[in-house]
């Protein structure tokens, strides 16, 4: 098994054990559903995730401050979207705040940075996952839709990661977490050349400043997820849903509470010796060597 693999393996069982003790942990209830204080494996801990108003953000932070009992920092670029967020996860029992801020900005994530750090103490979890997608094949494609794409997906994890280092140095159970894609570092799809780029530039980044940040008890990890059902998987319709469905192994789309999961692993005490590293979350969609692989189930 590889190291992927094993990570899998190994945050299903952590999870399941950390969960096992929830209340009313009956099979109907809500995966983020709160845990009585003792059995929250990231209390007193505190995270900035960036992107946080919707789909995956949203769905990290959830499982950090719900299941994982941590303060949460919620950012992204609009605040109205994360007010509304905010309330929700308080309001399911969460310990969160909000800051409107711009990844691709250093004085924004500075402010941030300093902001989180204030507030709940220091910084001991970083979810670097804010970007975007818009779809343009490379024949139309400009010199500036490239250099946005390149601004917010790998400047701005870049950026992330240098403001809130200062504090993630201080902190004994330090966490970068990136999220990055199945599209670039093991798939292509059209119009999505520059996003492709962007995502696999992630990955160097991720290897060397694991490599970097070690000395301080840092571990550097990222999740590539695979289609999840967020907003804009939405948007693409039923008939691109439900083909994106069929090709998957295990016969669906992912949600963010998987990806959720993933990240609350990632950033665990049991997490600690694992740097460096992907944690693929695709429901086995990237295995098929064909379409006809598939049929043969």
């Amino acid at each position: 098994m590889n190291v992927s693999g094993l990570s899998h393996a190994l945050g299903l069982l952590l999870l399941g054990a950390q969960l096992g003790s929830c209340s009313d942990a009956a099979t109907s209830s809500p995966p983020e559903q709160t845990c009585s204080a003792k059995t929250l494996p990231l209390q007193g801990r505190s995270a900035i995730v960036t992107g946080a108003s919707k789909g995956i953000g949203k769905g990290m932070a959830r499982a950090l401050a719900l299941r994982g009992g941590a303060s949460v920092m919620l950012v992204a670029r609009t605040g109205f979207a994360l007010e509304e967020t905010a309330k929700e996860i308080e309001g399911d029992g969460g310990h969160v705040s909000f800051m409107a801020g711009d990844v691709s900005s250093e004085a924004d994530m500075q402010r941030v940075a300093n902001s989180t750090a204030e507030r709940f103490g220091g910084i001991d979890i970083l979810c670097a996952n804010a970007g975007m997608f818009p779809q343009t094949k490379l024949e139309s494609m400009t010199a500036s839709e490239w250099d946005e794409m390149m601004a917010t997906n790998l400047k701005g994890t870049f950026l992330s990661v240098k403001t809130a280092l200062p504090f993630l140095k201080s902190s004994e159970q330090a966490r970068i977490v990136l999220t990055s894609s199945i599209t670039g570092p093991i798939t292509g799809y059209p119009g999505w050349s520059h996003y492709g780029a962007s995502k696999s530039g992630q990955l160097g980044f991720m290897r060397t400043a694991s490599i970097e940040l070690a000395k301080h008890g840092i571990t550097v990890n990222a999740v590539l997820p695979g289609n999840v059902l967020t907003e804009g998987l939405s948007a693409m319709g039923d008939d691109y849903l439900k083909g994106v469905a069929a090709s998957i192994p295990l016969g669906r789309v992912g949600t963010v509470d998987d990806i959720g999961s993933a990240v609350l692993f990632l950033a665990s005490k049991e997490a600690g010796w694992i740097t460096g590293q992907t944690l693929t979350v695709d429901g086995g969609q990237t295995l098929p060597e064909s379409p006809e692989a598939l049929a043969e189930m």
